[in-house]
């Protein structure tokens, strides 16, 4: 199924404007692993790890850059996980709903699964947070090369850039983002010009495409082997984006950018710098700037500049995108999205992620105050990541599309190496200042896990006083109370148990209304439901209904929209005839079993603060009654 519609996806996107929509994914998609040649060598060589910068480290370096590059890029992701969409979409979360329908057999697998996609998830926060201020930081850099007695400089003009990216992100980016594509597409072809130039000082740097090299390396220095994988690594850095965007592009469009123009250019500018080395061992201090010719530097720092924004751009879109799947599929609680574009729906702005981002931004460029001393708290949150990815992407390919074992698990075992050595070379970063996206991802792993099992606890405290629903209607027939005209629209996660909102309203007021509608809203582990299927009626008599939603975690959640589709005669959803009752609980932690009181303690935190049912189901203003209750947990 999951190939299946990644082709349909592949066949609409590939319909429309072909070069068009590979500028645009070189635009959106390869901004975080195209401005990594500003940094990766530079701290290979320059980071402490003492590597060598003679003629066999060099060529052992860009060897395992390159195959690195093959290996986990070229076929692991645009060979397998891509494959891996849920009807079209792609991300640790889409990922972790596909793998948890594969899994819906096996309970434990099935836990273990949303473990890893919950893990991974929070790590990507961590990874939005080094990127923008890593990238940004090794683009200004290039400043004090260019001026002498500049550098001091370098680290608040990095912070003016990126506060600004922030400020605007609240105005969306569908302006700008129309230039984000030739950009980029400037930026890898210079990438590639300056690589040629370089290989031409050296051809015999070309030697580095035998894994050869790599191996004599890791032989050479066996203590130093694993070890600098944790710099290499940052050559792969947003190799994660690549699936995350393809629901904007589809798997054809992006995999051929790859292939046409950023793999090539990366692999050129890699090897230009690895020359240049060559030549001139002193260049490692900053192998990238050094490369270009003097008269090129200012240019190519404002070009960088521009790259590295959009790069960080990309990201802060992509946490926007991760929050709101994470909250439709009950991760995280509910947040008032804002669309920036009423043309494409993907444009989102989420005023907490923002923010959260910008202070965990400015805390990095402040605390790290430059690329190199960043780069030892960059690959652990990256490493993780892709650890998780294909954790989850070996359920769904031997679960759900059932390929054999025999061709499936070698594959596989390779890439769970791969990636095991790159996350172990990253371990011993969080002593030396990677303890940061570490911390982070553990504080969200635990606010996710919170607010799932909380809210699973408060629908089973309300349950334990709850009135099934047919005993209701048999007393509502027996003593009827007084009908006023409308429909009332309860909204309930139970669809057989009558809603303690509407037990108060009986009892307060003493009258129901003629049409009387349980609602409740679910999410699939799909991202879009078509409108065939947008709902489920069931008449239970004296005029009650119940009435189940369903929407896709891509979704927008406009409820008096979906109940336009229930063309029913006995049912009437005019706006000035139906009221919306909602129920607001109020937690009070207690010793009853369930959490610890500190989780419990969290939990009614965070259920206060989350965003009502009013602003996130769009419900009108001026025709919603809210009715509080008190449940202990």
């Amino acid at each position: 199924m999951g190939q299946a519609s990644s082709q349909v996806a592949d066949a609409e996107h590939s319909a429309a404007k072909p070069i068009g929509m590979l500028v645009a994914a070189v635009g959106v998609v390869y901004g975080d692993i195209g401005t990594s040649p500003l940094y990766t060598l530079k701290e290979v060589f320059s980071g402490g790890y003492g590597v060598p910068v003679n003629h066999d480290g060099v060529l052992g370096i860009l060897a395992l850059i390159f195959w690195s590059l093959i290996w986990v890029v070229s076929v692991k992701y645009m060979m397998f996980v891509l494959r891996a969409d849920n009807q079209g979409e792609g991300g640790i979360m889409a990922l972790t709903a596909l793998a948890r329908r594969a899994a819906a057999g096996h309970a434990k697998l099935r836990t273990l699964l949303v473990v890893c996609g919950l893990i991974g998830a929070a790590l990507f926060y961590g990874d939005s947070m080094i990127t923008p201020a890593i990238s940004v930081l090794s683009a200004i850099e290039g400043l004090g090369l260019a001026f002498e007695g500049i550098d001091h400089w370098v680290v608040p003009l990095s912070l003016v850039v990126l506060v600004v990216l922030f400020l605007i992100q609240r105005h969306g980016t569908a302006r700008i983002g129309i230039l984000f594509g030739p950009i980029m597409v400037t930026w890898f072809l210079v990438l590639g010009a300056l690589g040629v130039y370089g290989i031409s000082q050296h051809p015999e740097v070309l030697q580095a495409m035998n894994p050869v090299w790599g191996v004599r390396f890791f032989m050479v220095h066996p203590g130093m082997g694993v070890t600098i994988l944790g710099a290499v690594v940052l050559a792969l850095t947003g190799a994660e984006a690549l699936y995350a965007d393809m629901g904007h592009f589809g798997r054809k469009p992006i995999a051929r950018a790859w292939f046409i123009l950023v793999l090539p250019a990366l692999v050129l500018n890699y090897f230009g710098q690895g020359a240049l080395l060559l030549g001139d061992p002193e260049a490692a201090r900053n192998p990238f700037y050094l490369l270009a010719p003097s008269w090129a530097l200012i240019p190519l720092v404002g070009l960088s500049t521009m790259a590295t924004v959009i790069a960080s751009q990309a990201v802060i879109s992509g946490a926007f995108s991760l929050t709101r799947q994470a909250i439709q599929l009950g991760y995280i609680p509910r947040m008032h999205i804002q669309h920036t574009s009423s043309a494409e729906q993907g444009q989102i702005y989420i005023g907490a992620v923002n923010w959260s981002l910008m202070v965990g931004v400015i805390l990095l460029v402040l605390g790290f105050e430059s690329s190199g001393a960043l780069a030892s708290a960059y690959g652990v949150a990256v490493t993780g990541t892709m650890l998780m990815t294909t954790i989850l992407v070996s359920a769904v390919m031997l679960l759900l599309w059932k390929w054999s074992p025999i061709l499936a698990v070698p594959v596989l075992l390779g890439f769970l190496l791969v990636d095991g050595l790159y996350f172990a070379a990253n371990v011993p970063k969080i002593i030396q200042g990677g303890a940061f996206p570490v911390i982070a991802g553990i504080a969200l792993f635990v606010l996710m896990t919170t607010w799932k099992r909380g809210k699973q606890l408060l629908v089973e405290r309300m349950d334990e006083g709850g009135l099934p629903l047919p005993i209701f209607i048999s007393s509502i027939r027996v003593q009827p109370p007084h009908r006023v005209q409308g429909t009332a629209v309860f909204l309930t996660a139970r669809p057989d148990a009558v809603p303690h909102a509407l037990l108060h309203n009986l009892l307060h007021n003493q009258v129901l209304h003629e049409q009387v509608v349980l609602l409740t809203v679910v999410y699939e582990d799909i991202p879009r439901v078509p409108p065939q299927r947008r709902f489920d009626v069931d008449s239970y008599g004296e005029g009650f209904f119940r009435v189940i939603l369903h929407f896709g975690f891509t979704d927008e959640p406009d409820v008096p929209e979906a109940l336009k589709l229930c063309h029913l005669d006995d049912l009437d959803f005019s706006p000035m005839r139906t009221t919306y009752f909602l129920s607001r609980e109020t937690v009070i932690a207690s010793k009853l079993e369930g959490m610890a009181r500190w989780r419990e303690a969290l939990f009614a935190f965070m259920l206060k603060n989350a965003n009502g049912n009013l602003r996130f189901f769009n419900l009108p203003l001026n025709r919603v009654i809210e009715l509080g209750t008190q449940v202990e947990m």
